[in-house]
């Protein structure tokens, strides 16, 4: 099934990666979001547990192990076009994650990976999951762009 004008919501996951005071971001090189900075993340594969996914999908993203430590939040990012159709629908669940181990690298969804400090995600292009995802954590403004 295609991302693109999906016939049911996709399912997947986003991790929020602490280190010293910092949470680790990706610039998006796909839609939707392109452009934009992102947790770490992806869809989940048939016959894939969210945890599994979680894990899975940082490793190929950003060359990271880690550990799941909870659940942040879940819920819908649907996106419509400009007739009012649905272009993209996923249901996304938020883990916060520990790290166990790798090297921080760049990968084809995700060509700049870099940790930020809360102070200095005021102002960033964020994608609207992240800012949702991060709004519990880091007292973020959702409206802040």
């Amino acid at each position: 099934m295609s991302r693109e004008y999906p016939e049911y919501p996709m399912v997947g996951v986003g991790a929020l990666i602490k280190k010293d005071g910092s949470v680790l971001l990706v610039k998006r090189e796909h839609e939707p979001g392109k452009g934009r900075w992102s947790l770490p993340g992806g869809l989940v594969n048939l016959g894939e547990t969210m945890m599994e996914a979680v894990k899975r999908e940082v490793e190929e993203e950003v060359g990271l192990k880690v550990k799941v430590v909870g659940l942040i939040d879940v819920f819908d990012s649907i996106v419509y076009d400009d007739e009012g159709r649905v272009r993209f629908h996923y249901v996304i669940i938020g883990f916060e994650v520990s790290l166990i181990g790798g090297e921080v690298r760049g990968s084809e969804e995700a060509s700049q990976v870099d940790w930020f400090k809360a102070e200095e995600l005021r102002g960033l292009k964020m994608t609207s999951t992240t800012k949702k995802l991060l709004k519990d954590y880091l007292l973020m403004d959702r409206d802040d762009q």
